[in-house]
């Protein structure tokens, strides 16, 4: 079925945006260490691992890009299961240099397959992740569209985080840290905001930005500058602040009057 230059097919549903065929040659020997530590560690209490970010969709940068896994337990992760997640995580961060970091998210089958989770964590792996192991749980989820019940369950929880990065802020956490952070989740909301109008999907935060700014032209600059921090961190205090004191609660209270507020969760 055709793909739209906007990532959705000819009926307008998404299509999976990334594939194992998209890893560029640099990331294949770590790609492939990380799918026998996973079968090592978790064996088969694993029901499926995918990988999502710019490696599976090709356009990581060595040196510089993270390796994103998602890995879904046939149970409730334990404690045990995060400390083997974590370890799994330092040991291919020292070992590969053409990666910067390693973030495993562990989380059951269950929850992701649940009504709960359906346009959140349910969209994310049948949309946004390469499978890479076991089963691959899309086959269990719907299509999706990009309207704005998946734009409420995605980002709508906005001013949840807002508090959190403040005091992360006043207590000093690294701000190059908290600024790619920060920045990344902004424009991924801001776009996520617009996404039902637009009618299209795009992991490509410069691309997000412009997007939004089209419709929301008074913070299109500002949204710019935190499409290049997401890339090119400096950390700074007007930055921060920015993030935390004016955009971030705009882009809160806007989006709620637009979507609503995201369902909470335990």
């Amino acid at each position: 079925m055709a793909t739209t230059t906007r990532g959705l097919d000819s009926h307008g549903h998404f299509e999976r945006e990334g594939s194992l065929g998209r890893i560029q040659r640099e990331f294949r020997p770590v790609v492939a260490a990380a799918r026998d530590r996973l079968l090592a560690a978790f064996g088969p209490r694993m029901t499926s691992a995918y990988l999502y970010g710019s490696v599976p969709r090709g356009t990581a940068r060595p040196g510089h890009s993270d390796l994103d896994l998602l890995i879904a337990l046939r149970e409730e992760p334990t404690d045990e299961d995060r400390s083997k997640a974590d370890a799994l995580a330092t040991a291919l961060d020292e070992e590969f240099a053409q990666i910067d970091g390693v973030g495993p998210l562990l989380l059951s089958r269950a929850r992701v397959l649940s009504d709960l989770e359906r346009h959140d964590l349910g969209w994310f792996v049948a949309c946004l992740c390469t499978p890479l192991l076991g089963e691959d749980l899309a086959e269990y989820l719907p299509r999706y569209r990009p309207d704005s019940l998946l734009a409420r369950e995605t980002n709508g929880d906005l001013a949840l985080f807002l508090p959190r990065w403040r005091a992360r802020v006043a207590r000093g956490d690294d701000p190059r840290t908290l600024d790619r952070l920060i920045s990344r989740h902004l424009v991924r909301t801001g776009f996520t905001l617009v996404m039902p109008r637009w009618q299209g999907w795009t992991s490509d935060l410069r691309r997000m930005a412009e997007v939004f700014g089209t419709y929301y032209p008074r913070w299109a600059a500002t949204m710019r500058e935190a499409a290049e921090s997401a890339y090119e961190p400096t950390g700074s205090p007007h930055t921060l602040r920015t993030y935390t004191e004016d955009l971030g609660p705009w882009l809160a209270a806007e989006y709620e009057a637009v979507h609503g507020v995201k369902a909470p969760r335990p």
